[in-house]
């Protein structure tokens, strides 16, 4: 097998990954944010339960998370698992992420000087006219490092997917070079890993830039 027609064959599942990736940032970042709410809650009921499921989440491999969120509606109430792959994935790696996402916006908040707030008291801002537009900016260029980080180990983790049979890249590459013996598809698969990660680095750091001037 040629070189062209591996990265044609290859192609379909660099999109599949490519799927996941996004997905993933669309629902966990959002999700994470409202989890953090839920963590800062006023009700300790609230914030004991959301303390367990953020250990949960990072306390256990998202491995075995992503084969609980395919299997569980099976074993547990005879639902048919039929056609719920995908969603299953993008599910297990949303409600992972979003933990880690709101432990990482929980420390960005709290890093923040109470004094803000009451500045922002004394100008006449309610709460939420505070968060958004004292708060959060100076929340985002505290955290964007963190975020940084995360967003790449995402762009690894895809890999996972292989777990639930999933044909995205690494699991294509994994077929492709047991039928060809070659070590070929591996090369191309690291290369496409490392390519994305370097996208992802050089756009979270011109971010970074943007907020420069909070120093």
């Amino acid at each position: 097998m040629t070189l062209s027609t591996m990265l044609a064959s290859m192609g379909e599942g660099m999109l599949r990954t490519c799927a996941i990736f996004f997905l993933t940032l669309i629902f966990s970042m959002p999700l994470g944010m409202i989890v953090m709410f839920l963590r800062r809650s006023r009700f300790r009921i609230v914030r004991e339960i959301t303390k367990i499921y953020i250990a949960i989440m990072r306390g256990t491999p998202l491995m075995l998370q992503l084969l609980a969120w395919y299997f569980g509606p099976y074993y547990l109430f005879g639902m048919s698992i039929r056609g719920y792959r995908f969603p299953a994935i993008i599910i297990g790696f949303a409600m992972n992420y979003a933990a880690y996402f709101a432990e990482i916006y929980r420390g960005g908040i709290e890093a923040i000087p109470q004094g803000q707030y009451e500045a922002a008291e004394v100008l006449g801002y309610n709460s939420v006219q505070t968060f958004f537009k004292i708060i959060l900016p100076q929340v985002i260029k505290t955290i964007l490092p963190s975020v940084t980080n995360e967003v790449i180990t995402l762009v690894k983790d895809t890999s996972l997917a292989f777990t639930l049979a999933y044909n995205e890249m690494f699991s294509l590459a994994k077929q492709i070079a047991a039928s060809q013996t070659s070590f070929m598809p591996f090369v191309i698969a690291g290369i496409f890993y490392f390519i994305a990660n370097y996208v992802v680095a050089f756009v979270m750091e011109r971010i970074e830039k943007h907020y420069d001037y909070y120093k």
